[in-house]
């Protein structure tokens, strides 16, 4: 626009103009002691600055409206605006501040200048509103920060910030940098209104930018904060889950981490994104609509391939399919027929490629449990014909090498949650109490749930009937000093405390499944 342009030019003239060499060097020290001098924020400070800067709005829409077509006419007073904006700065350092701000009426003014003609000053606000929303600011003045938050919501920030976004241009270094600031500025919304992060799907066309944003591929800064942004508003809203899932969200996702299913992310920045893009791809992937949108876009073959790669996205993929097969059949069955198992089981059996980021123990142990899951899925999954011979010949072949492995594992984590265990019950002795639910949330976090999917899948293995691995099973637990009571037991915890978050009859579907089990050991 030349308008916007003219005033740009504006812009960089009241910036650029150098001081004459013949100034008095005095002077200038004087004005700098006065411009160092601090101002006392508070409220009448604060209503010199809104008075000042209402004063230069009003300046500038009249000039605008008297010289439409003529940018020099205004350019002026477009540069005061922006000194003003740039001044407003100065109330971050009071946060206490914000009710008197909302209260002076001037948040419809700033947030509608989101929308000037002039980008340099919708940039401004973007600024501003990221420097007063500032996690560091905000910190220890939550009531002020939700009064501040609730006017610029109310006001349409949301709205403007987003639409303002879509008229940005990454090459433009300025815009570029308030692409960020505005993304900045949502993520602190939400921060301390989380409900923000279903209004701006509702109301914005955010989420379609955002999935363009990871669509490119050239990587950047504004590429990587978008799939965090994405990330944050995917991770507790099933809502925005299923909504990112009918605008094709899924194929662009696995779109995105296909780019680096044979190759490594070049810098700890480009590691970061893969990352919040598996973290997205797991969000979506919680609602049974969406886990079908990935068995139909190949995402299962996908991650196989990721995995075969043995890339640093190997435990991404992982962790995907564990997602998409958990109460999924159908993606079981699909990995079944690709020749999951293969790839799957040389994992459990150890062979995880390492690097110099995975290498921690942790890393390991995470691996260890997300492949436990998938398994128990694979079994929970597949209840009857050639697939289920298929999985339950991998427990046979190579003498049953499996069977040890699980046991191995069972062992270990028997134990580490019997520790706990003891732990816990000295914790109560020393009269620290703990209610049951807290003390089975411990039990759940040292390993217990990994105990008890073990355990699952050695119900699943005895109830195949299969004299070898029956006798493999017997023959370890014996070698440990242990019986099968042991594992029916820990069934038993894992049958009382199942709940009814899936509704009344699955419940009782998964209860009486683990009581045949019981029964049968």
């Amino acid at each position: 626009m030349e308008v916007a342009n003219a005033t740009k030019r504006k812009f960089d003239d009241a910036v650029s103009n150098g001081v004459a060499t013949d100034v008095d060097l005095s002077l200038l020290e004087a004005i700098e002691k006065s411009q160092n001098t601090v101002e006392v924020l508070d409220l009448r400070t604060l209503k010199k600055h809104v008075l000042s800067f209402e004063r230069r709005l009003k300046e500038n829409i009249e000039a605008r409206l008297k010289y439409p077509n003529q940018p020099d006419r205004f350019a002026d007073s477009e540069v005061e605006l922006h000194d003003e904006l740039q001044k407003l700065k100065v109330l971050a350092g009071a946060p206490e501040l914000y009710p008197d701000l909302v209260s002076l009426n001037v948040v419809p003014s700033i947030v509608d200048l989101l929308n000037h003609d002039n980008t340099d000053i919708a940039i401004d606000v973007v600024q501003l509103l990221q420097d007063l929303t500032d996690e560091d600011v905000l910190d220890d003045n939550d009531d002020s920060a939700r009064v501040l938050v609730d006017a610029l919501v109310d006001n349409s920030a949301l709205e403007l910030l987003v639409q303002n976004l879509h008229r940005l241009n990454d090459s433009d270094s300025d815009e570029n940098a308030a692409v960020y600031g505005t993304l900045a500025t949502v993520e602190n919304l939400i921060e301390v209104k989380p409900a923000v992060a279903e209004l701006v799907c509702e109301k914005t066309k955010l989420l379609k930018w955002l999935l363009g944003k990871i669509k490119v591929r050239e990587f950047d800064s504004n590429k990587q904060y978008a799939s965090e942004i994405l990330a944050i508003l995917l991770q507790s809203s099933t809502v925005n889950q299923k909504k990112l899932g009918q605008m094709n969200g899924v194929d662009v996702v696995l779109q995105a981490v296909a780019m680096y299913k044979s190759k490594d992310p070049k810098s700890s920045d480009e590691e970061e994104m893969l990352e919040n893009l598996f973290d997205c791809l797991c969000c979506l992937l919680m609602p049974l609509e969406n886990k079908e949108r990935f068995v139909k876009a190949e995402g299962v073959e996908l991650m196989i391939i990721i995995m075969k790669q043995k890339k640093l996205a190997y435990g991404s993929a992982i962790r995907a399919l564990d997602f998409a097969m958990t109460k999924y059949p159908p993606a079981c069955e699909r990995f079944v027929d690709v020749l999951g198992l293969k790839t799957a089981f040389a994992a459990f059996m150890g062979k995880i490629p390492l690097s110099k980021k995975n290498k921690k123990e942790r890393y390991q142990e995470d691996m260890e449990e997300r492949l436990v899951s998938l398994i128990a899925s694979l079994f929970g999954g597949i209840l009857r014909g050639s697939r289920r011979e298929r999985l339950l010949s991998k427990f046979v072949e190579n003498e049953c090498e499996k069977i040890d492995r699980l046991m191995e594992l069972y062992i270990r984590y028997s134990n580490r949650v019997r520790a706990e265990t003891e732990r816990l019950n000295q914790v109560e002795f020393d009269d620290l109490e703990m209610d049951e639910d807290e003390i089975y949330n411990r039990k759940l976090e040292s390993g217990l749930y990994t105990l008890q999917l073990i355990a699952v899948i050695l119900g699943h293995i005895w109830c195949s009937e299969h004299p070898q691995m029956r006798g493999r099973i017997e023959l370890l637990l014996k070698q440990n000093k242990l019986s099968k009571k042991h594992i029916k037991d820990i069934l038993q915890e894992y049958h009382d405390n199942i709940g009814d978050l899936d509704g009344p009859e699955e419940k009782e579907r998964a209860q009486t499944k683990i009581q045949k089990f019981i029964m049968a050991l």
